[in-house]
C-alpha cells in the first residue's frame, strides 16, 4: 500500500470519527446516543488547548493529558497530526485539491510554493500563548484553534442544518444564535483553498504552528537521499505544506502528506531518520521584531479587555451560564468554545453567547430560555459531562438539586426569576394566568400565587330578579359564556362571593351552596375576576428558566431569569 493511500484512509477515518462523535453527543436512550462515547477524544488530542488552559488556569484537566500523545508523536514522526489526523486539515486538503484540479504543472507548482506570509501563524501562536499567560486564554485560542473550530461548526451549523428536515438526531429542529457567523467562518476558510491550497493551515492555524515548532526536532523527516536532482518540480505539484521539497525542505512546514515521495521520478525523496542531503530549513521563518510585537500584543490584550469590568462590578446579569460553570474569570480561562455543551443540551437552551459580556465572551455558552423546547431540566447533568476543559465542571444530580450530602449547600443556582409586573397578565391586565406557577419544576415550588379579586370593567349591576342560582341583571349586555371559565365571581351586597358557572347576555348562574341566599330585587351585584398574582421565592428558585420559556406573553417575557443569585459567585447573591 502506498503511503498516500494509507494517509487518505487515516484522514477519512478521523473526519468520519469527528462527525460520529458529534452525532452521539445527543441525549437519548438509543445505542448511538450519549452513552459513554468518548465524545471529546479528538479535542483532548489538541496540545494548544492543553497548553492554553494550563497557562491561564495553572491546571491541566485530566482529559487533556491525551495531548501528550500528539506532542510525543510529533517529536518522533514530525507533523503527522496535520497531515494524517486533523479533520479540518482533511477538509482543506480536499478542497485545495479541487481548486488545483485541471491546472497545468507550472500553475500547480506556483500554487504550492512557499510564501513568507506562512510565518503569520507563528506570530498568531506567540500572541495566543502570551495572552494565555495573562488570561483570558480562550479569547482567540478557541476561535482559531482548528479542532474547537471544526467541532463548533459541526455542532452548531452543519448537523442542525443537515437534520432540519429529517429530525433523526433531535425530535425538534435545533436553533443556535450566531450559527450564521459560525457557519460563514467555516465556509470562508474552505473557500480560501481555491485561492491558495490549505490556506488556513499555511497562514492562520496556531495549532499547526505549534506542531511546526515541535516538528523541527522530529526524529523522522522527509528529505533527499541523493544529490542528482533534476529540479523537475514534480514533488512540489501536490505538496500540501508548501515546504519546498525540491530544494532545502522546510521541516516546520511539512505536514507529512507523502505526495512528494511518489511524485519524484528518481526516487530521491524518502522518509528517513536523517537530515536531507540538500539541506534543511528547520525553524519557522520569523523575525525577532515580529515575535516581540506578537508577544507584546498578546500580553496587552487581556488586561485591556478586562478594563470593562465585565468580570467585576460591571458584570452583565443577562449572561446566564449553565449549571456547574466555574466563576466567570476561571470560566473564560478554560472555555474553548467547542460547542459540546450546546450540542448535548436536550432542550437546546444552551446557546453560543454574543457580545453581551464583551468580545471575550463571544460564543461561550449562555442560557437563552426562549429558544428550544424548555428551560434547563432539573434531572439533567449532560453539559457537565462533556466539557473537555471543565469550564463546566462535572456535577451529579444530587449536587444540582441540593440533595443528600449537598443539602446544606443547596441546589446549583444559575440565577433567579423576576416577575415584570408591568407585563404580567394577572398584575398588569387583569387576565387570569398561572402558567409560570404551574410549570415551576422545583419542589416545593419557587413560584407561589396570591389571590386578588378585581371588579371587571362595567361589571356592576342591579338585580332585576333572581330565581334559585340564576340572577337576572338589569341593563346587562354580557357576552354569553364569557364568565363561565371558573375565574369569575359574583359579589352581592352582603359581601358574599360565589363562582359564576354560566351566563347569558342578561343573566348569570352561580354555584349556589347550602348557605346561598337569593339576592333581592334592586340589590347590587358586582362581577369580579379572580387573579392569581405570582411571586418568586429567590431562596427556592434555581434560575432554570422553565417559567420564562412557558410564559404566554410573547416577545419580552413577563417573568425573566437573570444571573443574580447564581451559586457560582457568592458576590452575586441577592440575600445576606
Amino acid at each position: 500500500m502506498k503511503i498516500t493511500t494509507a494517509r487518505r484512509i487515516s484522514q477519512v477515518f478521523f473526519l468520519l470519527l469527528l462527525c460520529w462523535l458529534a452525532v452521539v453527543t445527543t441525549v437519548g436512550a438509543k445505542w448511538w446516543q450519549h452513552r459513554g462515547w468518548p465524545v471529546n477524544w479528538l479535542l483532548q488530542l489538541d496540545p494548544l488547548a492543553a497548553v492554553g488552559t494550563l497557562l491561564s488556569s495553572h491546571t491541566l484537566y485530566a482529559g487533556l493529558a491525551w495531548a501528550g500523545a500528539t506532542v510525543a508523536g510529533t517529536i518522533l514522526l514530525g507533523r503527522f497530526f496535520c497531515g494524517w489526523v486533523c479533520p479540518f486539515g482533511t477538509i482543506h486538503q480536499f478542497f485545495g485539491w479541487l481548486g488545483r484540479k485541471g491546472k497545468s504543472l507550472p500553475r500547480q507548482v506556483e500554487a504550492n510554493r512557499y510564501r513568507r506570509s506562512q510565518s503569520i501563524k507563528y506570530y498568531i501562536l506567540a500572541g495566543l500563548l502570551a495572552a494565555a499567560a495573562m488570561t483570558p486564554s480562550s479569547l482567540l485560542m478557541g476561535l482559531l484553534d482548528p479542532l474547537p473550530l471544526i467541532t463548533r461548526s459541526v455542532n452548531l451549523a452543519v448537523l442542525p442544518l443537515a437534520d432540519a428536515g429529517a429530525q433523526k438526531l433531535s425530535t425538534t429542529p435545533r436553533f443556535y444564535e450566531w450559527s450564521w457567523l459560525i457557519g460563514g467562518m467555516l465556509l470562508a476558510a474552505v473557500a480560501a483553498n481555491f485561492i491558495v491550497p490549505r490556506f488556513y493551515c499555511r497562514f492562520v492555524c496556531p495549532l499547526g504552528a505549534m506542531l511546526g515548532v515541535l516538528g523541527r526536532w522530529s526524529v523522522f523527516r522527509i528529505g533527499k537521499r541523493g544529490s542528482h536532482c533534476t529540479n523537475c518540480k514534480l514533488c512540489e505539484k501536490d505538496c500540501e505544506g508548501a515546504c519546498s521539497p525540491a530544494s532545502q525542505i522546510r521541516i516546520s512546514e511539512c505536514v507529512l502528506c507523502g505526495n512528494c515521495l511518489h511524485a519524484c521520478p528518481h526516487g530521491l525523496l524518502a522518509y528517513q531518520a536523517r537530515k536531507s542531503c540538500a539541506g534543511e530549513v528547520a525553524g519557522p521563518d520569523v523575525t525577532r521584531r515580529g515575535l516581540l510585537l506578537s508577544i507584546a500584543s498578546g500580553l496587552a490584550i487581556p488586561p485591556l479587555l478586562r478594563l470593562s469590568g465585565s468580570t467585576e462590578g460591571n458584570w452583565n446579569a443577562l449572561v446566564i451560564r449553565p449549571p456547574g460553570s466555574l466563576d466567570e474569570k476561571r470560566f473564560l480561562d478554560r472555555c474553548i468554545r467547542c460547542g459540546q455543551c450546546m450540542r448535548v443540551c436536550p432542550t437546546n437552551v444552551i446557546q453560543p453567547g454574543g457580545l453581551a459580556n464583551g468580545i471575550e465572551g463571544l460564543w461561550t455558552p449562555v442560557l437563552n430560555n426562549r429558544v428550544g423546547t424548555s428551560g434547563c431540566q432539573l434531572n439533567c447533568a449532560a453539559c457537565g459531562s462533556v466539557c473537555p476543559t471543565a469550564a463546566i465542571r462535572p456535577f451529579s444530580l444530587d449536587e444540582k438539586l441540593g440533595r443528600g450530602e449537598f443539602a446544606s449547600a443547596g441546589p446549583l443556582r444559575m440565577g433567579a426569576a423576576f416577575v415584570d409586573r408591568g407585563r404580567c397578565l394577572p398584575w398588569a391586565m387583569n387576565i387570569p394566568c398561572i402558567v409560570c406557577q404551574e410549570n415551576c419544576p422545583v419542589s416545593p415550588k419557587a413560584i407561589t400565587v396570591r389571590e386578588e379579586f378585581s371588579p371587571v370593567a362595567g361589571g356592576e349591576f342591579k338585580v332585576a330578579s333572581a330565581s334559585g342560582a340564576t340572577i337576572q341583571l338589569a341593563g346587562a349586555a354580557l357576552s354569553p359564556g364569557k364568565f363561565a371559565s371558573g375565574d369569575y365571581f359574583c359579589r352581592v351586597a352582603d359581601g358574599k362571593r360565589v363562582a359564576i358557572v354560566a351566563n347569558t347576555a342578561e343573566t348569570v348562574t352561580v354555584s349556589a351552596g347550602k348557605d346561598w341566599a337569593v339576592p333581592a330585587e334592586g340589590q347590587t351585584v358586582t362581577i369580579q375576576i379572580r387573579l392569581q398574582q405570582p411571586f418568586v421565592d429567590v431562596q427556592a428558585c434555581t434560575g432554570c428558566g422553565v417559567c420564562e420559556h412557558e410564559c404566554p406573553v410573547s416577545g419580552l417575557r413577563a417573568i425573566r431569569v437573570t444571573a443574580e443569585n447564581e451559586s457560582r459567585n457568592r458576590e452575586h447573591s441577592l440575600l445576606l
